[in-house]
């Protein structure tokens, strides 16, 4: 598969799950696909389409490694994307990210992205959380935050604070996740 025909298949129509699986398992077997796929994920928040974004979530799942073939650009990524649909797989890559970087400490992802990386994150994921986004992306938002909170120490008080107020009106999704997050900032002094 080329990167036009990745593109073409991409919009189409929309794409069915067996679909998704047989197109992620073309771009983990040529990973130069990575890049024309996260710019067809722009590309489409512009047109009320999700599918790129649905395929890159579910790359990343399989091969996260991946990400270190784009990573910059897909950071800048981020603070173009408008859409809920095309913005969830990128709140959870990221909360992948952050997982790896801070709970399990993997050294390609502490060596690989750096402070400008994460503070932009840092900015995306509360402007994800405070603003009118899905619950998904919110319950992605906040968890990435709780790990980014580790390096930047003035994040977790403010998450602790957004949480505190916020909690008891949101859905629960947002409720559990945010409950478990604030027992954590608890649990370590916050």
């Amino acid at each position: 598969m080329t990167a036009q025909q990745l593109r073409q298949q991409l919009n189409v129509r929309r794409i069915n799950k067996p679909e998704v699986d047989n197109m992620v398992l073309e771009i983990l077997a040529r990973p130069t696909l990575v890049r024309p796929l996260l710019q067809e994920v722009v590309l489409q928040d512009r047109s009320n389409h999700f599918s790129a974004g649905w395929i890159f979530d579910h790359v990343m799942r399989k091969e996260l490694d991946l990400i270190f073939l784009i990573r910059d650009d897909f950071v800048s990524a981020l603070n173009q994307l408008q859409s809920d649909s095309c913005i969830r797989p990128m709140a959870h890559v990221c909360q992948m990210i952050t997982e790896r970087y801070f709970k399990k400490k993997d050294d390609p992802y502490v060596q690989g992205f750096t402070t400008d990386h994460l503070e932009a994150m840092v900015s995306i994921c509360f402007d994800w959380l405070i603003g009118e986004r899905k619950i998904a992306t919110k319950v992605f938002a906040m968890t990435s935050l709780f790990y980014l909170g580790e390096k930047f120490h003035w994040v977790r008080p403010e998450l602790r604070s957004f949480l505190e107020q916020n909690i008891a009106s949101g859905s629960p999704g947002i409720q559990n996740r945010g409950i478990k997050i604030l027992t954590q900032l608890k649990n370590l002094g916050y």
